[in-house]
This record gives C-alpha cells, sequence and structure tokens, in this order.
C-alpha cells in the first residue's frame, strides 16, 4: 500500500511547480500572493492540522478558509513564510526520508535546551536557522 512518503508524493513533488531553491523566485511569488489552496495542500502533505499550520503563520485558520471563500491571496509575509516552509519541508523528507521522521525530529528538544526546532517555525527567520540546520545535519555536521 503506498503511502505518502513514496517519491511520487513527496513534498518536492506535490509542490514542483513552485521553485523553492531560488531565494529570488521565493520572494517573487510571495509578493504576488500565494493562493490558500497551497495552505492546504500544504497542512495535508505534511500531516498537520489548518489550525496548527495557520498558527505558524501567525494566523487562524478561520483567516484562511475566508481568503479561500473570497478567492484572496495571502499577503506577502504570509507567502513567503508558507513557500519558506514548503521548502523546509521537502528538505526535511529529503533528509529524513518521510514526512513524520521530519515531524519527529521537529519535536526533538535542541542539545543542552528545551526549545525544539518547531519553536522556530513561527517566523520566516527562523524557517531559515533551521532550514541551516538541515545544512549542517546534512553535511555531517553535529546538530
Amino acid at each position: 500500500m503506498p503511502t505518502s512518503n513514496t517519491a511520487h508524493n513527496s513534498i518536492r513533488t506535490k509542490f514542483s511547480k513552485l521553485d523553492l531553491e531560488n531565494v529570488f523566485a521565493i520572494v517573487s511569488m510571495a509578493r504576488k500572493g500565494v493562493k490558500p489552496k497551497i495552505f492546504y495542500d500544504f497542512a495535508n502533505a505534511i500531516n498537520t492540522s489548518e489550525k496548527v499550520l495557520a498558527s505558524m503563520l501567525n494566523l487562524s485558520a478561520r483567516t484562511i478558509s475566508n481568503y479561500h471563500d473570497l478567492n484572496k491571496t495571502l499577503e506577502s509575509i504570509q507567502s513567503e513564510h508558507l513557500l519558506k516552509l514548503i521548502a523546509l519541508y521537502a528538505k526535511g523528507e529529503q533528509l529524513f526520508g518521510t514526512i513524520d521522521e521530519f515531524n519527529y525530529w521537529l519535536q526533538k528538544p535542541f542539545t543542552a535546551s528545551e526549545e525544539r526546532p518547531v519553536d522556530w517555525l513561527v517566523t520566516p527567520g527562523g524557517v531559515d536557522l533551521i532550514m541551516a540546520e538541515l545544512d549542517r545535519l546534512a553535511h555531517g555536521y553535529a546538530v
């Protein structure tokens, strides 16, 4: 039975139309605004509730729903944040093998700290810091 962990269902594949490797492209897409459908597709892809994902973007699930109902795009700051989260999860899935394993890692406290990587995902800068941690892990450095 295929799972969300198979290559054809990966985050990178599901969001292949988005240029997530290029910061300029992310910012350009964000300035135009991202459709709420991407938010809903992403929440489903990472096995998280709309409420939890919306709170990461400093929005309510109701606000996202209103944007969807009005066929309105997300504001540029939330769009950039969402796109960076998608890029982060794509890298995390690639590095850890599955979204579930990456979600598990996000919940584990940093060494000698009570803070968890997931706690940093509430700002675009925090996403950047966790992305840098994943880069260090990918290159074999201790995190």
